[in-house]
């Protein structure tokens, strides 16, 4: 069972993201935090596999919150949501530590998809990264 912690200032991206996920084989969610502050201390009770880490969030931001787990959970695998793209939240991203970046408004068996592949050790780029992202041009585990 892949364990998952979904973070988001928003309740109602909380509740699609676990919603999507509550009916995928396999994938639990253990915990939902409102803010990147409150990320070492859920992922210490809960133990996530995967997080699913808003970029934007008022009071500690995404990479910040991401820098801030792995540096004490650095087996948890950090996936990044954000509702637009751009190469410098990315690049902030992959330096913090995520080893994935999914835009809100993707197809929801792309979030799934996102989960068991970097809980199995791989990555969860958009296709066309530069590998400096974590991904080879079109070399993503996602296209």
């Amino acid at each position: 069972m892949i364990s998952v912690l979904v973070v988001d200032d928003h309740s109602f991206i909380r509740a699609q993201v676990t919603g999507v996920l509550h009916g995928a084989d396999g994938i639990e969610v253990v915990g939902e935090c409102a803010d990147g502050a409150e990320v070492v201390h859920m992922a210490a009770l809960v133990r996530p596999d995967v997080v699913l880490m808003d970029v934007r969030m008022p009071v500690v931001s995404g990479p910040t919150a991401t820098r801030d787990l792995l540096a004490s959970r650095p087996a948890s695998r950090v996936v990044m949501l954000t509702g637009s793209v751009s190469a410098s939240v990315v690049a902030q991203s992959a330096e913090a530590g995520a080893v994935g970046f999914l835009v809100k408004g993707d197809d929801p068996s792309r979030l799934i998809d996102a989960v068991r592949t970097v809980a199995a050790g791989g990555t969860a780029w958009p296709a066309g990264l530069p590998a400096a992202y974590g991904a080879a041009d079109g070399d993503s585990q996602f296209g």
